[in-house]
């Protein structure tokens, strides 16, 4: 790979100079603590280049200075870091779009095998050059929505989509592995978010972390899939404070329903829930 130009006016963020894009990911890697050798940092300038050479376009990002990609993009992908299991797991990117979170959590996580569902050919097209242009391996793309797809089954689904905590789970869940988790990083109505999947059996953590280079607060909900199904009667909820709250057992009798079968609980609206309060 060759090292893009470098035209990077200087900056200050929070009293720190940068000068060029590589200084800044330097900075927002170190940051997050994490490894910031070259080998790490010239995937993201390549990845930077060709995103805003894609852009001009294809429209790829709204954001198109070098500062918000590399922070609102690259570096909000990576707290998804903190929900990921040690180790060689799979991951699928839903609605990827650019890239984002999948490609930045490839880059410092070599070892997982990445799924990127993306159903615009025009991304899917930007998906497949930028990977092959990285040289990233066990990385597939798949032109699909989400509901067009009950293959690969996964350790974790992550997405920067519009969708709520419900909403994600019920599509995600199909995907997921039994005992895999299901991942969002959400922004200040977190709580209103929350709120909507109360009640519903859905077994959460939430880790509250900053948005390297930035005073921004970014929620980060990793949803727990029931290894132990529907013979668990008791979940409680883990917030980042340690606070631990009681829910009311839930229950599904529905045995046809295919988000039983793939590890579903039951959740209000649905009618083969029953609450058991």
């Amino acid at each position: 790979m060759n090292s893009p130009a470098r035209a990077f006016p200087p900056s200050r963020r929070g009293g720190v100079p940068f000068s060029s894009p590589e200084s800044l990911i330097e900075e927002g890697l170190r940051e997050l603590s994490l490894a910031h050798t070259p080998d790490h940092i010239l995937p993201f300038s390549v990845y930077l280049a060709e995103l805003k050479r894609w852009n001009r376009a294809y429209n790829l990002t709204s954001m198109k200075g070098d500062e918000d990609i590399i922070i609102k993009h690259f570096m909000d992908s990576l707290l998804y870091l903190k929900g990921l299991p040690l180790g060689e797991i799979s991951v699928m990117d839903v609605g990827s779009g650019a890239g984002f979170p999948g490609i930045p959590l490839k880059i410092v996580r070599p070892e997982i095998k990445l799924y990127l569902l993306e159903p615009s050919r025009k991304r899917a097209t930007f998906l497949r050059h930028v990977v092959h242009l990285l040289g990233l391996d066990s990385v597939e793309i798949i032109e699909k929505r989400i509901e067009e797809t009950g293959s690969p089954v996964v350790d974790v689904a992550v997405t920067r989509a519009l969708f709520t905590l419900k909403d994600f789970w019920e599509k995600a869940s199909p995907v997921t592995k039994k005992d895999g988790r299901i991942i969002m990083s959400k922004g200040p109505k977190v709580k209103e978010e929350l709120a909507g999947i109360e009640g519903t059996g859905i077994d959460y953590e939430m880790v509250t972390m900053k948005l390297p280079l930035t005073g921004i607060s970014r929620h980060i909900v990793i949803m727990n899939r029931d290894r132990r199904g529907h013979d668990n009667r008791e979940k409680s909820h883990r917030v980042c404070s340690g606070e631990r709250v009681s829910l009311s057992p839930n229950t599904c009798v529905n045995a046809e329903c295919r988000l039983r079968k793939a590890g579903c609980r039951g959740f209000e609206g649905c009618p083969g829930f029953i609450s058991r309060q």
